[in-house]
């Protein structure tokens, strides 16, 4: 086993170029590869993030001089060299639910036994790599999904908070998110406005980038969310703290300013042992940012995944189900 992971990041869009930042300040992980539609970088001795960032938006990683590939199929090809990395941090875009399933299932193929971490939203995609357990068993793969913000941190929070009562009630999660502009971060956005009235994920799929920046437009570069299909509610479902329905997730993105609009939060309420009703509430800094939020979290389910992964234990599990570890 190696004594500094090796990870590879598929998605090279937003998120995974903050993960290459944080990646950054770690000493016992490093970032060796990295795929896109248009192909694949690959380097055994680290790839920085200032690296990275020579690429310009909408150019591919496959640019990159010496490292670079270009490859109709970015990820397949990666999976070739499954044996130069460690762990895998998914930041794909998740439209349609199917598509991150089936690159899960690819890797499962590809004989890769490292571990997988995801930062999947809806409900529905999880679902779908929570019926993948026995396929990831059997492949000898440490899975954890929905290891972002939220759900991920929150969720987390949550589970550990209900512990306070004998009967949770609700689990409320209102979240903040401010970016400069929505380019950066296209597949977030993109999710986002498929949990709104009148979309979901096929309409959304199908619309161009302009027709996105339109709705933009429409709404001053402000979506404002409720009741979303959000896998929180599973996952705490799932970990055995509250029914679904009980779960309730929503939130205000700015797409045009970088302040947060609101401050994120998870408040959840219960009754007491000795017949007390309360709620536990966590907030995050306003300071934090989304990818601060979704990506420390993630690494740091990445690093409980390689402990877990070493004790032979594999298959799917959820971040309400496990503490993350800090990655120095």
């Amino acid at each position: 086993m190696r004594e500094i992971k090796h990870i590879a990041i598929f998605g090279a869009g937003g998120l995974g170029r903050n993960m290459a930042k944080l990646l950054g300040h770690k000493k016992t992980m490093r970032l060796v590869a990295a795929c896109d539609s248009g192909g694949y970088a690959l380097c055994p001795t680290g790839i920085s993030a200032e690296t990275l960032d020579l690429i310009p938006p909408g150019a591919s990683v496959a640019d990159l001089a010496g490292i670079g590939v270009a490859s109709l199929d970015g990820i397949g090809d990666l999976l070739l060299c499954h044996e130069q990395y460690d762990g895998i941090f998914l930041s794909l875009p998740n439209l349609p639910n199917e598509f991150i399933p089936q690159i899960v299932q690819r890797i499962a193929d590809s004989g890769f036994k490292g571990v997988v971490v995801d930062a999947l939203k809806r409900t529905r995609a999880v679902e779908m790599i929570l019926g993948m357990r026995e396929t990831l068993q059997k492949a000898g793969i440490t899975y954890i999904t929905g290891a972002g913000a939220t759900p991920g941190l929150l969720t987390a929070a949550a589970a550990l908070a209900a512990q306070s009562f004998v009967e949770v009630e609700s689990v409320d999660v209102y979240f903040g998110v401010g970016i400069a502009n929505w380019d950066s971060y296209r597949a977030t956005v993109r999710e986002d406005i498929a949990h709104m009235d009148g979309f979901n994920v096929e309409r959304v799929a199908q619309m161009s980038d302009e027709e996105v920046n339109a709705e933009l437009d429409k709404r001053n570069g402000i979506l404002e969310l409720v009741n979303m299909e959000h896998a929180d509610d599973i996952m705490l479902e799932v970990a055995g703290v509250v029914g679904r329905e009980k779960v309730r997730v929503g939130g205000i993105v700015d797409t045009r300013n970088p302040k947060k609009p609101v401050s994120t939060n998870v408040k959840i309420t219960g009754i007491t042992f000795d017949g007390k009703r309360s709620s536990n509430t966590f907030i995050l800094g306003d300071e934090t940012s989304m990818a601060a939020n979704v990506n420390g979290p993630a690494l740091g389910y990445m690093k409980t995944a390689f402990w877990m992964n070493q004790q032979g234990i594999s298959g799917v599990y959820t971040s309400a189900e496990l503490m993350p570890r800090f990655p120095h």
